[in-house]
């Protein structure tokens, strides 16, 4: 049996359940996130350069150590078998080599587990259109894409087709068949893989991030073409996910793509993670939009956009939408977070406090 790694066995030291991320840098402990916080290694001294090099050097290819030696921060997976997958970043930090790992765990949660409301079950089947999840650096995007390209595995005979860098989640074929391509090993680049996926005979098309103009127009391209399109932006809600997409093409073509956009996005779905009442953990607050003949319009006209929220909020009930102050009081009302954290997460904690202050249960919420 070969001897384990130094990294593998580091790890194996490091992670319990509550740990989302480690960070290793020279003159530091390793560095865990638990429950939200950064916090140090026990039992463990002050890293050298030396020790962070050796871990460098143990977990990148030949092709990504030289990139990486040349000046380019580098991303990658890594996997600890048995235990969980590794999302990594490869960096220079004072002229030294640092690594952030967030964990990818083994198995691929259940939409209903990450506590969703069941629209995104009906979203993740739809037939065709654009489908984004939104949010900031760490606040569960992939986990949640994972969870829907799972749910679409088991009950859907389909060919899903994904582009990332790195893969995270792994997904077995069930239902139906899988092809996870990852840049800088399966294909060389973004634009090449994005040039040739309709060649692939996709039903689902997952796009890791969008992240430009280039795979704006493959996704729309492909949603106007009868396929689902799922990606990811880094941005806090639909109106500004909207916004960013437009932004994205030149000012000649933003009618076209509001237009455009407003047909085929199907759902936008942006995330925060908060910390919970408990102290044990993080819960997942989310607003959903999906598509509507009044959402399209408030899409296609731009002195409309920002009325989405308001329309979330006023029509939710009748169509399975909610918005981040709704989902709000509903972990309120089942006392998974307190009122200081729900106002800090708000997106207008003013109107949110008076709402508490007047309204009995979640479900009794209207505009």
């Amino acid at each position: 049996m070969a001897e384990q790694k130094g990294i593998d066995r580091l790890l194996s030291m490091l992670l319990d359940e509550d740990v989302s991320d480690i960070h290793f840098k020279a003159g530091s402990p390793p560095l865990l996130r638990k429950g939200g916080f950064i916090v140090p290694a026990p039992g463990l001294g002050p890293l050298q350069n030396e020790h962070v090099q050796q871990l460098v050097n143990e977990i990148m290819t030949p092709a990504q150590l030289a990139a990486f030696n040349e000046g380019s921060e580098i991303d990658l997976a890594h996997s600890l078998p048995g235990r969980a997958r590794f999302r990594i970043n490869v960096f220079r930090q004072r002229g030294t080599p640092a690594i952030v790992m967030r964990r990818i765990p083994y198995e691929i949660p259940a939409i209903d587990d990450l506590g969703l409301p069941p629209i995104v079950k009906q979203i993740a089947l739809e037939p065709r259109g654009l489908v984004l999840v939104t949010g900031a650096t760490g606040s569960g995007k992939s986990t949640t894409l994972a969870a829907m390209i799972d749910y679409i595995n088991e009950n859907s005979r389909s060919h899903i087709v994904s582009i990332e860098d790195p893969i995270e989640f792994l997904h077995r074929d069930r239902s139906s068949s899988v092809c996870q391509r990852e840049v800088g090993i399966d294909t060389e680049s973004w634009a090449t893989a994005l040039r040739s996926v309709f060649r692939q005979d996709p039903d689902v098309i997952l796009i890791g991030e969008m992240r430009d103009a280039v795979s704006a127009a493959v996704a729309l391209t492909g949603a106007e073409t009868g396929h689902l399109v799922l990606s990811t932006l880094h941005t806090s809600d639909a109106p500004e996910s909207i916004n960013r997409i437009i932004d994205m093409f030149p000012p000649h073509q933003q009618k076209q793509v509001r237009t455009q956009l407003g047909g085929l996005l199907r759902a936008v779905i942006s995330q925060r993670l908060l910390p919970e009442k408990s102290g044990k953990g993080l819960v997942l607050a989310a607003e959903v939009m999906v598509h509507t003949a009044l959402i399209q319009n408030c899409i296609i006209d731009p002195a409309k956009t920002h009325m989405i929220r308001d329309v979330i909020e006023s029509s939710g009930t009748q169509y399975g939408m909610q918005s981040f102050d709704m989902a709000l009081l509903r972990l309120l009302a089942e006392g998974r977070i307190d009122e200081a954290t729900a106002l800090a997460a708000s997106s207008n904690p003013t109107a949110l406090q008076l709402r508490l202050k007047g309204v009995e249960s979640p479900s009794d919420w209207r505009m």
